[in-house]
This record gives C-alpha cells, sequence and structure tokens, in this order.
C-alpha cells in the first residue's frame, strides 16, 4: 500500500492531574477541587481538527464525562468518535476484575448521558492491559465494547508487552465472543519495538522523526495510531512539586512546541477515526484467534 494509508488520529480526554506519575500524589478526593484546563484544551484541539477536516477517536474519561457533559455533546456533535479511557483512570493491572467492570460500567454510562452514544472502543489507562491481566479483554467484550486500543508492544518501567502483536489482530474471548486489538504504533528496528506516534514519543522527538517513521508504517500498510493529550498542549499547566528528573521531563518538557508538531502532523497525513479503520478492515480478512484460555497473544 501506499502512502494513501489513512492513519488513526485519537484523543485521550483527561485531566492534566490524573496521569499515573501524579496517582500516588493527588488522591482522586482532590480532582474536584483542582484548576481545570481540560475544557480549553479540547476545545482548541477541536479546532484544530475541524480546520483541518479530521476526524478522531475521543477515549473520553467517564470522570470527565459526568463534569464536562457538554463538552462530550460538542465532540459527538463534530463527527468524532465517542470512545472510553475508564471513569476513574486506575491501571488495569492494579485492579480486580470486578473492579475492573464495574468502572468501564460507569464509564460508559457516563458518556452514554452526556452525548447519547454508548462506546464500543476502550483504552485503557496507561496502556495497562498486557499478558497477565487479558481477562479484561473479556469483560469488555462482555460489556460490548468491539475493540480494545490498550495494548502497547514495548518494554517500558510504566506499562508494555513487548511480545504482542504489533499490528490489528482479532481476539477470541470469553463466551464465544470475539474482540479486535488496536495497539498502539511501534516500529520493528535491530530486534527492538520502538514506540513512536502517540504522548511523549510524538512530543520529545523531533518532528523529522517521527514522520519517517509513519511514513515507514504507511508504506507496509499499516496506519500509525496517534494519540494525544489536551495537557500535552497546555503550556500553563499546573506545577507539581518534588517530581524526580525522570517525571518532570515527561510530564513538561516539549509542550511549548506540540501544538506546531500536531498541525504539521494533520496537514502531512490523512486521518481518520479507530472505528472507520476497523469497518474498512473487517471487509478484508485479517488477525488471528486467541482462545480466552491463554494468558498470552497470538505471535
Amino acid at each position: 500500500m501506499s502512502l494513501t494509508v489513512t492513519n488513526i488520529m485519537s484523543i485521550d480526554l483527561e485531566e492534566w492531574f490524573v496521569v499515573e506519575i501524579f496517582s500516588a500524589r493527588i488522591d482522586r478526593s482532590a480532582w474536584p477541587g483542582l484548576p481545570a484546563r481540560v475544557e480549553d484544551m479540547t476545545y482548541m484541539i477541536l479546532d484544530l481538527l475541524e480546520s483541518r477536516h479530521v476526524r478522531a477517536t475521543f477515549f473520553i474519561l467517564g470522570w470527565v464525562a459526568d463534569r464536562y457533559p457538554k463538552l462530550i455533546a460538542e465532540i459527538k456533535a463534530a463527527g468524532h468518535e465517542i470512545a472510553c479511557h475508564s471513569y476513574w483512570h486506575r491501571r488495569v493491572d492494579r485492579i480486580t476484575p470486578d473492579e475492573f467492570r464495574e468502572d468501564t460500567r460507569l464509564a460508559l454510562d457516563a458518556i452514554e448521558r452526556a452525548c447519547g452514544v454508548r462506546p464500543v472502543g476502550y483504552r485503557a489507562p496507561s496502556f495497562s492491559i498486557n499478558y497477565r491481566n487479558t481477562w479484561a479483554l473479556d469483560i469488555l467484550a462482555e460489556l460490548g465494547l468491539q475493540y480494545d486500543s490498550s495494548i502497547f508492544p514495548v518494554k517500558h518501567d510504566i506499562y508494555g508487552d513487548p511480545g504482542a502483536p504489533q499490528r490489528l489482530v482479532k481476539l477470541r474471548v470469553a463466551g464465544g465472543r470475539s474482540l479486535y486489538e488496536i495497539p498502539a504504533s511501534t516500529v520493528r528496528v535491530f530486534g527492538r519495538n520502538l514506540p513512536i506516534a502517540g504522548g511523549g514519543y510524538l512530543r520529545h522527538s523531533p518532528y523529522w522523526y517521527s514522520s519517517m517513521m509513519i511514513r515507514r508504517l504507511n508504506r507496509e500498510g499499516w496506519p500509525a495510531v496517534v494519540y494525544v493529550h489536551p495537557w500535552e498542549f497546555d503550556t500553563s499547566q499546573p506545577k507539581v512539586d518534588g517530581l524526580s528528573a525522570r517525571d518532570h521531563f515527561r510530564q513538561y518538557s516539549s509542550i511549548r512546541n506540540f501544538r506546531v508538531k500536531f498541525e504539521r502532523l494533520l496537514d502531512e497525513f490523512r486521518f481518520t477515526t479507530a472505528l472507520e479503520f476497523l469497518d474498512r478492515a473487517q471487509k478484508r480478512p485479517i488477525g488471528f484467534d486467541r482462545p480466552s484460555q491463554q494468558p498470552s497473544y497470538p505471535h
């Protein structure tokens, strides 16, 4: 396939204070009293997408949907896909199956109340589904989700499953159901999967590198899964004291120029929603099946 491949644009819609590096410092009971930034940043992103006629997938935190239902309704009205990013932004690998089921139900209900759409796509906080907790995929299918985008086939100190599939895969899960996995984008170089096109990897990398890697994926016939967060555009994001140098870099660095980089991506590449990509992909044979009792993914 040529460079006419249409990539996937996704927005993880969350407030700045829910990220994993703050989880031990900011209790969720304090969230309502913290400076709210997500509305302004999301409207800015919506304007950028609209100016390029791009439709994206918004993985929405249920807590945000409950606090800003008008924002969620406007995202839907603008033609973007409405998807789920959990309710409380709790890592899936640190909660029980019952807690995960309840959190996901809460999120789906909150999002549906806000905009009238019940999501069919899910992305876990911090990409926290991996080979150790594949039960989460069974629960997602049980709750009516059609696809997941929570697997990151890399080695990382917070998340990752380097042995997981790098491309779209169809999974057979409990109850005879199936679920598609749309993993975060990686490129294999010298025997390692290198992450590209999202979050800190997109924000900190020089633009030429991100563009080159996306083009490499497109030449192979695959879309890049681009993901960004509203707080990554926020040059006035509140600062939390006491972070390690590494965490400070991860959270605050490269924000000043991120909007320019994002606009260049929108201008250079074609984008669509995850659901639209999946609808197109289902028209041709793809993927593998994973028996629900297996603790790992097909290789």
